[in-house]
């Protein structure tokens, strides 16, 4: 079907749920992807920072392939190898000790937000259940992970909202100590906001409050959906702030475009998850863990973890070269190949300037321009965007 054709059908079958650009993707490899008409995109969101290895990499092709020949799924009732597999490259690579998988970033948040809730409350009974999140953040569209969500323009029209969560500026310790009682369990912060904004937590706000929940016995939960598995440089976000969470939760490039999530803890906080407590059909399947398991071999024999860390250094030095050129960007924010440009208009306008030059960009709260790209975009790719960019700017405001 053509792009139009698609476009017809789409709105007769599909629910509204999207303001969708103007193409349609039927295949990707790389960083390129191609349009039902033939035309070729350099695609800089991969998937909103999901297709970390870029599209269809032939080893993550291969991988799932021969894992669909052998298994697809089975019930939790068993063990299966990717999975166990799984779990231990998480634990030997990060601060936790266990592992519960799920399908999305969403239920990774779900299961983050309900483990917290039961050690509250079985070490201080049923009164401690609340969560302090950030304003501008964003955990989910569930009802649960919608209600820790800061922003008000989200949550419209699904209330009652579930109790229990209460928000405070990011970066703003006075605020946090302020919102904190006797019945909070836990605090749960994203350490770039990637949905709201992009704005990025700062080292010493983090030491901060790890500090206040080990005075509190309160947990700290980092929703690392959007920054996990390379994506700023390191394997996860809190290697650079030099903070480690009770609880954190991934998505997103996981699985490398497979759907998987996944909900990590330590000991004393997994040891409330019991049989009964929480589960997921799909949660752990062989083919997403057998997915997963290739993305940390290709990130660190395939060196494609290197690559973002030297990658981001480039992009973020491009973009800052940007705002020192144009008036119209007021700030750039991010870390590694999570970044966004914040602008005097409307970024939209930008996303489809973009698009017409075949470069795809993604747009958050209406004046920040958002870029993901796969980690195994070329330097010359990244100029090409960068180029593009800065004509598309060029064209809107005076350079300084």
């Amino acid at each position: 079907m053509l792009t139009e054709e698609l476009q017809e059908a789409a709105s007769q079958y599909l629910m509204h749920t999207y303001d969708r650009l103007p193409l349609s993707i039927i295949r990707g490899r790389g960083c390129h992807v191609y349009d039902a008409e033939g035309r070729e995109y350099l695609d800089c969101i991969g998937g909103i920072a999901v297709n970390v290895l870029g599209h269809c990499h032939p080893d993550l092709v291969y991988v799932i392939q021969q894992q669909a020949r052998l298994l697809i799924h089975t019930s939790n009732l068993f063990y299966t190898e990717p999975q166990v597999e799984l779990a231990r490259l998480l634990v030997e690579h990060s601060f936790a000790d266990k592992v519960f998988f799920c399908n999305s970033g969403a239920e990774a948040n779900e299961a983050a937000i309900k483990l917290a809730r039961r050690y509250a409350y079985e070490r201080y009974g049923p009164t401690r259940f609340e969560i302090v999140t950030m304003y501008n953040s964003f955990h989910g569209r569930t009802l649960a992970t919608l209600s820790a969500t800061g922003q008000p323009k989200l949550q419209e029209g699904f209330g009652p909202l579930l109790p229990g969560f209460r928000q405070v500026p990011l970066n703003d310790i006075t605020a946090l100590e302020a919102a904190i009682t006797d019945q909070t369990a836990a605090v749960m912060i994203e350490p770039i906001q990637a949905e709201g904004g992009m704005y990025v937590a700062e080292k010493q706000y983090l030491h901060q409050v790890r500090q206040l929940c080990d005075q509190r016995d309160i947990l700290l939960i980092f929703d690392e959906v959007q920054t996990g598995m390379g994506r700023t440089g390191t394997l996860f976000a809190y290697e650079h702030f030099d903070v480690a969470p009770d609880i954190m939760t991934l998505a997103k490039g996981l699985g490398g475009g497979v759907p998987i999530g996944a909900c990590l803890a330590i000991d004393r906080v997994a040891e409330v998850f019991r049989p009964g407590t929480h589960a997921s059909t799909f949660g752990g399947n062989p083919l997403a863990c057998a997915a997963a398991i290739e993305v940390f071999r290709l990130l660190f024999e395939g060196k494609e973890l290197e690559a973002s860390l030297s990658k981001g250094r480039y992009l973020t030095k491009g973009l800052d070269s940007l705002k020192e050129q144009y008036a119209v960007i007021t700030e750039r924010r991010g870390i590694g190949l999570l970044q966004g440009i914040e602008v005097l208009m409307d970024a939209r306008a930008i996303v489809t300037d973009c698009l017409a030059r075949r470069i795809i960009v993604h747009s958050t709260k209406g004046n920040v321009l958002r870029l993901s790209p796969p980690f195994v975009i070329t330097l010359s790719e990244i100029d090409r965007a960068l180029n593009v960019l800065s004509d598309i700017l060029a064209k809107h405001v005076s350079a300084r």
